[in-house]
């Protein structure tokens, strides 16, 4: 946490004195953009590391409530309709608390099951009741995706806390988010300032061949030297943190292709440079699993 301040303070500094340098539009814009994505990150850092402080209790309420928002960000771009209602409602005020009240509590069994099995049979039963057969297939695939997205996954990242890897389990959770946000905000610097090759223009336009390699090389050294945080010998980390970065790139990617075919750019407007939270948070929705489950295998008794 001490070295994610200094790297704030840094990009502060570095942001206000380019601020005043600025000259074109174009360079005051994305200096302005960079300004704001810091501030904001400044207040997620703030209140990530008090609910780590806190406790887990207070972890897996943050994380409900990011699962929450997400999920309203989610249904107010897709597309919905009456006969919808009643799974909607399901979603947000049944199956969301009990997940990670279940989460809460350490059943891992029912965890691990509860929303894509039980959950995945019974919103579409529910949803029958309306009587609304108009696209029910694609209707309910995204009642699935919302729910299996927003809440499924993102909670595999608290749920690092349920595990005995010999290390605090905090600092997995911590580990985790450092490794993915990083490698985001690296691609992020280094497409600016480096980037020339398009990825995919049609699915992200911002994404540049150099800011991947940059990025990902950038998150892989960060999640070597924090190795001491975590069970992971440094060769083990480096694994960790490249499976961390490559999976976290698909939940931003496969996240953008969901919002081109919504026709929106950006999740939501409540994090200023960022977007939505489920703009911020798309890359350990897709990390959180895998690394969770790879840690549960080879790294608990």
């Amino acid at each position: 946490m001490v070295g994610v301040i200094a790297i704030l303070t840094v990009a502060t500094v570095v942001g206000r004195t380019l601020e005043r340098r600025a000259t074109t539009p174009e360079g005051r814009a994305t200096i302005a953009n960079l300004n704001a994505r810091t501030r904001s990150w400044w207040v997620m850092a703030v209140v990530f590391g008090a609910a780590l402080a806190l406790g887990p209790v207070a972890t897996t309420l943050l994380f409900a409530g990011l699962s929450f928002m997400a999920l309203r960000e989610f249904w107010t771009l897709a597309p919905s309709r009456a006969g919808d209602h009643r799974a909607l409602f399901l979603s947000f005020f049944v199956a969301l608390p009990i997940h990670y009240l279940l989460l809460g509590t350490g059943w891992y069994g029912l965890f691990a099951v509860f929303i894509p099995v039980y959950c995945f049979l019974a919103l579409p039963a529910v949803s029958t009741l309306a009587g609304d057969v108009t696209d029910f297939l694609a209707r309910q695939a995204r009642v699935q995706w919302g729910l299996m997205l927003t809440v499924y996954m993102l909670s595999h990242a608290p749920a690092l806390m349920m595990l005995d890897t010999g290390a605090d389990p905090a600092l997995l959770v911590l580990y985790l988010v450092v490794v993915a946000q990083l490698s985001d905000v690296a691609q992020y610097v280094f497409g600016k300032l480096v980037g020339r090759t398009r990825f995919s223009p049609n699915v992200s336009p911002s994404k540049t061949v150099e800011g991947l390699i940059g990025g990902w090389a950038t998150a892989v050294l960060i999640g070597v030297a924090l190795h001491g945080l975590t069970p992971f010998t440094a060769l083990q980390a480096a694994g960790m943190s490249l499976i961390i970065v490559v999976a976290g790139f698909f939940g931003g990617f496969v996240l953008s292709a969901v919002k081109r075919d919504l026709g929106a750019k950006d999740w939501g407007y409540v994090i200023a440079g960022h977007g939505g939270v489920l703009d911020r948070v798309d890359s350990i929705i897709f990390a959180a699993p895998v690394f969770f489950h790879l840690t549960r295998y080879w790294f608990t008794p």
